[in-house]
C-alpha cells in the first residue's frame, strides 16, 4: 500500500487555495475514526482524501489529482453539489508540513470512486459503504441523544475522547429504564412509533421532570464513578430516595 507522498506540486496547490473560502476544515461532532470517516458539525458524515487512497491503493498525489479532475467546471458537477460534499483543506504531516487533503461526503465519494475499477476497488467501495452506514447510524444515535439527554450528551463528550454510539445509548437508556421500567426501544415498540423517533413528547410532565432529573445527577456520578453498575445503583437509590418509588 502506498504511503501519502506529497511533491511540489502540491505545494503550489497549498499556495493557490491558501487564502480561498473554501479551505475551511470542518470541525468534527464525531472524532475522525481508523477509516478517516467523522461527522462534521452539521451532522455530515465525511471521509477524510488521504484515508481513500489507502484503501483503494493509491499515492495521494493521484486521488487529488483525481479530485481536481473530477471538480472542473466541464465535467458537469453543479457548484452547489461541489460545495456540499467536498471540502478542500489541510492536515499538518510528521514533519510538520502544512499539506493538502479532501473530505468528501458518501454523495462526494461515490462520485469520486466510480471511477475506480476492478475486484479490489470494488472490495474497498462495499468496506466503505458500511462505514459510512456504521458513521451515519452513529450520528443518529448521537443527534437523539442530544434531544433527549442535551446535558448528558455533553458530559460524555467532555470524558470520552472519543465516544462511541454505545456511551450515549448505554447511559441514556440506564435513566430511561429507571424512569420508564423499559427501553427507549421498547418505548417505541409499546407506543407504536418510529426508530428513531424521539419519544420526550410521549412522556407525562413527571417523567420528564423524573427523566432530568437523573441526567443532572449522572452528569456528577459520572466524573467519579466510571463503573456503569455502581452509577446505575445510585441512580435507582436517588430515584427512590427523591421520589419514593422502589425499584
Amino acid at each position: 500500500m502506498h504511503n501519502n507522498l506529497f511533491n511540489n506540486t502540491n505545494i503550489e496547490v497549498i499556495s493557490k487555495y491558501e487564502n480561498s473560502s473554501v479551505t475551511v476544515c470542518p470541525k468534527q461532532l464525531i472524532p475522525m475514526n481508523k477509516y478517516g470517516l467523522f461527522a462534521d458539525t452539521n451532522e455530515t458524515a465525511r471521509v477524510d482524501s488521504r484515508f481513500i487512497a489507502q484503501a483503494f491503493d493509491k499515492h495521494h498525489d493521484d486521488v487529488l489529482r483525481d479530485l481536481k479532475n473530477l471538480l472542473k467546471p466541464m465535467n458537469g458537477l453543479s457548484n452547489d453539489f461541489i460545495q456540499c460534499n467536498f471540502t478542500f483543506t489541510f492536515y499538518i504531516d510528521s514533519q510538520g508540513q502544512k499539506l493538502p487533503c479532501y473530505q468528501l461526503t458518501r454523495d462526494g465519494f461515490i462520485m469520486l470512486i466510480m471511477r475506480y475499477t476492478g475486484a479490489k476497488a470494488n472490495h474497498s467501495k462495499e468496506l466503505y459503504i458500511q462505514h459510512f452506514n456504521e458513521m451515519e447510524e452513529q450520528i443518529k444515535v448521537l443527534r437523539l441523544a442530544r434531544i433527549e439527554f442535551p446535558m448528558l450528551t455533553e458530559q460524555i463528550q467532555l470524558i470520552h475522547e472519543n465516544p462511541k454510539s454505545y456511551h450515549y445509548s448505554n447511559e441514556c437508556n440506564l435513566i430511561n429504564r429507571i424512569v420508564l421500567g423499559i427501553s427507549a426501544k421498547k418505548f417505541r415498540e409499546k407506543n407504536g412509533l418510529k426508530k428513531g423517533t424521539s419519544i420526550r413528547p410521549y412522556l407525562s410532565s413527571d417523567q420528564l421532570k423524573q427523566v432530568d432529573t437523573l441526567q443532572k445527577i449522572d452528569i456528577g456520578l459520572m466524573v467519579g464513578i466510571p463503573s456503569y453498575q455502581e452509577r446505575k445503583q445510585k441512580l435507582e437509590w436517588y430515584y427512590a430516595k427523591i421520589y419514593g418509588i422502589k425499584d
